[in-house]
């Protein structure tokens, strides 16, 4: 019989005041853009929903994909409409479908409300470097036949995004520091963006609120799996004696 691995029990403490104050300054920052650029409720829809991803990803929830896939959805619509349609294509054939089976794989391996991690291993990162330099050139040709924008940035963030889809539909502990790379490179694409269409604004403004998030769930992460090997050694040690 397969044996559960607990997760740590978390306490409100300053890193959630700050997700927190963030959250709230986040929404209030997004509804004042929106207001002023007169943009349609459409266009910002998901990031209200998203404010609640982020948190739900900076505790490492299983959750957190439950509810990204379906606001994917919603995702691909604005994105087509910004004209980023790598990350459109992206949100609504990757994102969906595989943070959907994510979260049917993190629920059946769960730990409290995340789930039991693992680490990548240098062969699978090799291995995976070369994937995305070879993934990178394709989009790169691909991307500016089908009319995208912004080719390099798109290029690289969908790519990123991709394999942060995988890397956590596998529970791999690296994830989380995928997500930081695609974090920071969203906010250059978003800031980039604002030049030429102010209502993307908003989008900005959530990006930097989930590199916060995304930068508190790589910290939670690692302790959640350091936590998992001690108990899992704890259970082998019990079992020998």
């Amino acid at each position: 019989m397969k044996e559960k691995i607990s997760a740590p029990k978390q306490s409100v403490g300053a890193k959630n005041i700050v997700i927190f104050v963030m959250m709230a300054c986040t929404a209030v920052g997004i509804t004042v853009s929106a207001i002023y650029n007169k943009q349609n409720f459409i266009e910002i829809m998901p990031l209200y929903v998203s404010l609640v991803i982020a948190l739900l990803q900076s505790r490492v929830n299983r959750y957190a994909s439950l509810l990204g896939s379906f606001n994917s959805i919603v995702y691909a619509i604005v994105y087509f409409g910004f004209k980023i349609h790598g990350a459109a294509l992206s949100a609504l054939f990757f994102s969906f479908p595989i943070q959907l089976i994510t979260f049917i794989r993190w629920n059946k391996n769960k730990s409290g409300n995340s789930t039991v991690l693992r680490k990548l291993g240098a062969r699978r990162l090799v291995l995976l470097s070369v994937c995305c330099v070879a993934s990178l050139a394709a989009l790169w040709i691909i991307l500016p036949l089908i009319g995208s924008d912004y080719v390099y940035l798109d290029g690289v963030t969908t790519l990123l995004g991709i394999i942060v889809y995988f890397l956590t539909m596998f529970a791999y502990i690296e994830y989380p520091i995928f997500m930081v790379a695609n974090g920071l490179l969203n906010i250059a694409l978003n800031a980039r963006m604002v030049k030429d269409n102010p209502n993307v604004l908003p989008h900005l403004i959530f990006a930097v609120y989930s590199l916060v998030c995304i930068v508190f769930a790589a910290f939670e992460a690692r302790k959640l799996y350091e936590s998992q090997q001690k108990e899992k050694a704890g259970m082998v040690n019990e079992n020998e004696n």
